[in-house]
C-alpha cells in the first residue's frame, strides 16, 4: 500500500472526531448540564487515550495475535555436537531424545546365590512372605490351586533354560504365576539350583473379575497376590519362587539399584507399545553378558501398535538381532549376539 493511501491509527481518528464535535459546539449557548456533559464527555475521553497501547504490532503477527496460529512453525531443538555414549547412535535416534534414554545407575549384580535374601531383606524385613501363609482371614477365599496363563508352557522356556543354565530367572508379570511354575520345574528337573524373581503388583488390570470372578475381593483388594502364593506353595516352589509386589517400572528401577541382575528375563506385562518399550528397555539393563531376554505376544492383533514395535524398535535402536520361537521373541545379550 503507498504511504498517501495508508489509514490513520484508530486512536487519531477519535480525535479527530472529538475535535469536529467540540468545533460544531464552540458557537452554540450553553446551559449548566450542556457544560457539566463537555467536560464529562473530554474527561472520559482523555482517560481512554491515556490507558491506551503506546505501540503498534508490527506487521509480522505477534506471538499471540490471532493471525499467528494461521501458519505452522517449527521449533528448533538444538541438538548436541557431543556423542552420547549412553544412547545407541541410529537413524532412528538424534543421540539426545530421552525416549531413547533409561539413565538410572544400575549398583554392581549381588551373587546369585545372595539374590533371594536381598530381595527378602529389602522387601520383606528379611522374613520370608510364605511363614505363616496363608493368612486366617485369606484362608478360606483361595482355591487350593488356581493356575492360568498365556503361552506359560511353550518351548521357548526349555529351550532357553538348558541354553542359558540360568542363576537367577527375572519374570515382568507374573500374574498367577503359571509361567514362573513352570520354570521352575524346569530348572529343577535340569538340577539346577535357580532362583526366579518374580515383579508384579498383583493387581491384574481394569475388568479382570469379569473373567476371574473366582478371585475374590476383599474391600477392594483383589486377592490375586494371595492366590498367586498359593499356587506356588501347593507347587512345592516357594524356595524357587520369590516376589516384588511392585509395578514393572518401579521394581525395575530397583532391581537396578539393588544389584539384582538376571541371566534369563522373561518380559510379558503391559501389552501397549509405550509399556513393553519401558519394561524391555528398564529390563535388558539387568541382564547378565551372555543373558537373554525374551517375551510373549509377538504376534498379536496389536501388531506394530503394541509388543512388537516395542521390541522391533529396540532391537532396531540396540543393533540386535531378534529371533522368534513360538509366540516368543528372543534377544541375545549383545555380547553374545
Amino acid at each position: 500500500m503507498k504511504e498517501e493511501e495508508q489509514q490513520p491509527p484508530v486512536h487519531h481518528l477519535l480525535l479527530h472526531h472529538h475535535r469536529r464535535r467540540v468545533a460544531a459546539l464552540a458557537g452554540k449557548k450553553f446551559t449548566k448540564h450542556t457544560v457539566c456533559f463537555i467536560l464529562l464527555l473530554l474527561l472520559s475521553y482523555s482517560l481512554g487515550y491515556i490507558s491506551a497501547p503506546s505501540h503498534q504490532y508490527p506487521n509480522s503477527s505477534s506471538p499471540h495475535s490471532p493471525s499467528s496460529f494461521s501458519q505452522p512453525r517449527c521449533i528448533n531443538i538444538p541438538q548436541s555436537n557431543q556423542k552420547n555414549t549412553s544412547t545407541p547412535a541410529t537413524a532412528d535416534n538424534n543421540n539426545n531424545n530421552d525416549h531413547y534414554r533409561f539413565t538410572t545407575q544400575c549398583a554392581d549384580p549381588v551373587p546369585s546365590k545372595l539374590v533371594r535374601q536381598t530381595i527378602l531383606d529389602r522387601v520383606f524385613n528379611g522374613t520370608s512372605p510364605y511363614d505363616d501363609f496363608p493368612p486366617e482371614h485369606a484362608s478360606p477365599l483361595l482355591r487350593p490351586r488356581r493356575i492360568k496363563g498365556w503361552g506359560s508352557t511353550g518351548a521357548v522356556f526349555e529351550n532357553l533354560i538348558r541354553k542359558v543354565q540360568p542363576r537367577t530367572i527375572l519374570e515382568v508379570g507374573t500374574f498367577l504365576g503359571a509361567s514362573a511354575i513352570h520354570m521352575a520345574e524346569l530348572a529343577r528337573g535340569l538340577g539346577l539350583e535357580t532362583q526366579i524373581v518374580c515383579l508384579d503388583d498383583f493387581r491384574g488390570w481394569p475388568g479382570f473379575r469379569d473373567r476371574f470372578g473366582d478371585i475374590k475381593m476383599v474391600n477392594g483388594d483383589v486377592l490375586l497376590l494371595y492366590q498367586f502364593m498359593q499356587n506356588v506353595v501347593h507347587e512345592k516352589a516357594s524356595e524357587s519362587v520369590v516376589f516384588v509386589p511392585f509395578s514393572s517400572g518401579s521394581g525395575l528401577e530397583k532391581l537396578c539399584e539393588w544389584g539384582v541382575f538376571g541371566d534369563l528375563i522373561a518380559v510379558d506385562a503391559g501389552h501397549d507399545f509405550h509399556s513393553a518399550w519401558s519394561d524391555i528397555n528398564r529390563a535388558y539393563k539387568l541382564l547378565t553378558p551372555g543373558g537373554v531376554i525374551f517375551g510373549h505376544d509377538y504376534f498379536t492383533s496389536a501388531d506394530h501398535n503394541g509388543v512388537r514395535r516395542a521390541v522391533d524398535l529396540f532391537a532396531r535402536v540396540n543393533r540386535l538381532q531378534i529371533q522368534i520361537d513360538g509366540q516368543h521373541w528372543v534377544i541375545h545379550h549383545s555380547s553374545s549376539a
